[in-house]
């Protein structure tokens, strides 16, 4: 199973992650475009980060909401939150073809994300936005109980789907990722490396409330902030590696 990572989500002086640590362990990189992090010099460097470790890339669009990190939802109309997301992936696209490199997915960050997993309007507008795009690209979305609808819907737009799970994040029973609000939705690291064993083996993830939620990924997402981080993902792909 392919490991993906948020990076090159730093601004200027203010350092976010530790992506020259993170890159040698992944297999997709979801970059961040301008909105919620990153900028043209994060941009490049993470890109040739990507090159050098032989990476898939990936547009990782938020709503234009750097102050707060893409984490707060925003009302956009359907029009306008396309077009927030072409100019996104066209920065991402292109700052790629510059070194050589091409765009293969796009996976929305924060709010954008959740909202779109909790919403199927919104789901449709940000699936529309990415099959109008002029390359041929996949989109990332969040492995949940409804996986078989959302293939279904992604066909009426000929969109690939790629399923994440993450490893790091406790499940309501419906799939969706328990809030950050809520005490015990982010793993420690023996409940992290737990639910990514039994992913692993079974396919499967215990949810909040106990039950087993059978979950089809193509890809586990982890996080790289600090020293521990890269250190667990290391073993989460020696997990992958020997399954």
């Amino acid at each position: 199973m392919k490991l993906n990572c948020d990076l090159g989500e730093s601004f200027g002086a203010w350092q976010m992650g530790l992506d020259s640590e993170v890159m040698p362990h992944i297999d997709m990189a979801n970059i961040a475009c301008g909105f919620h992090g990153g900028d043209s010099d994060v941009m490049a460097n993470t890109l040739a980060l990507a090159k050098q470790h032989k990476v898939l890339i990936g547009a990782h669009p938020s709503y234009p909401d750097k102050q707060g990190f893409g984490r707060r939802s925003m009302a956009l109309t359907a029009q306008e939150l396309t077009n927030c997301l072409h100019y996104q992936i066209a920065a991402i696209e292109g700052m790629a073809k510059v070194q050589g490199l091409n765009l293969s997915y796009v996976k929305p960050h924060g709010a954008l994300y959740n909202d779109m997993m909790a919403n199927e309007t919104i789901l449709h507008t940000v699936m529309q936005a990415v099959a109008s795009y002029s390359a041929d690209l996949q989109m990332m979305i969040l492995a949940t109980a409804q996986a078989d609808q959302h293939k279904q819907l992604a066909q009426q737009y000929q969109l690939t789907l790629i399923l994440e799970a993450f490893a790091d994040r406790q499940y309501t029973d419906e799939g969706l990722l328990v809030s950050r609000s809520l005490s015990g939705s982010v793993h420690d690291k023996s409940a992290l490396l737990a639910q990514v064993k039994q992913l692993l083996a079974t396919g499967c993830v215990t949810t909040r409330s106990g039950k087993q939620l059978p979950l089809h990924a193509d890809s586990i997402c982890v996080h790289g902030d600090n020293a521990a981080g890269i250190a667990l993902i290391e073993e989460i792909k020696a997990l992958c590696h020997t399954r």
